[in-house]
């Protein structure tokens, strides 16, 4: 019951100062206006243009105050700031002078100041709107993402174990020569076309491939060639020298077979 009385006491002060800051702010405007309309009339302004003066004066004080209300988290809240506070001094001046001069027409250095005024303040405006546009790209730009990223662990790579190594890779021509995707037929042509001599520019356009496939075809059967060149040779005697030793050999006669006593 007390935090719900404290919260609607809180809006009830809050909308009072905001009431009465708009009554206090429309009156001082109105008091600083006709201050300084009559202050550039007595600086030799135009009549009819008279109230131009008052509203660069406090137009460039509200300019300044929006500004930097929206720029709080900006740096460039710092300029509108500057122009705040410069903007405030001159109004308090020109309303002090209008009070001391009292009806009198000012003298001429103070006449110049106060027709410099304007020329001065659409320079600084220009250049709050120059601030307020280069404040808006930076608040449009994406902001990198500044969250830590998450440093890999170093991967730490195992012994090599004699048990897990890879095998010898097989010779490159044996692996040609059990490939399945050449035909058998190609192989043997191009095997016994090398043999007569030919080509792998020859072989290849006979088979319709690269002189490069006819080369790899070519040296399919030169493993299998290397390693029956290398085997040993068994020394076999021909058949008539097994036959010749076999008949230098003595033939035994054959004993006459004994007829039975009493036979025919």
């Amino acid at each position: 019951m007390k935090t719900a009385d404290q919260s609607a006491g809180m809006r009830w002060a809050r909308w009072s100062a905001v009431v009465i800051i708009v009554i206090i702010g429309t009156a001082a405007f109105v008091l600083s206006f006709a201050a300084l309309r009559d202050l550039a009339i007595l600086a030799n302004t135009p009549k009819q243009w008279a109230w131009l003066f008052p509203v660069i004066v406090d137009g460039t004080i509200i300019q300044a105050t929006i500004s930097a209300l929206v720029l709080a988290a900006s740096p460039e809240r710092r300029w509108f700031l500057w122009v705040l506070g410069t903007g405030a001094m001159v109004s308090i001046a020109g309303n002090s002078l209008h009070a001391v001069a009292a009806g009198r027409i000012l003298p001429w250095w103070a006449s110049a100041l106060v027709a410099a005024i304007a020329p001065i303040s659409l320079l600084v405006d220009t250049h709050g709107l120059a601030v307020l546009f280069r404040a808006a790209q930076h608040d449009s730009a994406p902001v990198p993402d500044s969250a830590p990223q998450p440093v890999p662990e170093p991967v730490t790579e195992p012994a090599t174990v004699p048990a897990l190594q890879k095998a010898p890779a097989r010779p490159a021509a044996r692996r040609r020569a059990v490939s399945p995707r050449r035909d058998p037929a190609k192989v043997a042509r191009a095997v016994s076309m090398r043999a007569e001599g030919k080509t792998y520019a020859e072989i290849g356009k006979a088979l319709h491939v690269s002189p490069r496939t006819a080369a790899n075809y070519a040296s399919t059967a030169a493993p299998a060639a290397t390693a029956a060149e290398s085997r040993p040779l068994t020394a076999v005697a021909p058949a008539a020298s097994v036959q010749s030793i076999h008949s230098s050999r003595p033939v035994q006669s054959m004993l006459p077979i004994a007829v039975p006593v009493g036979g025919n």
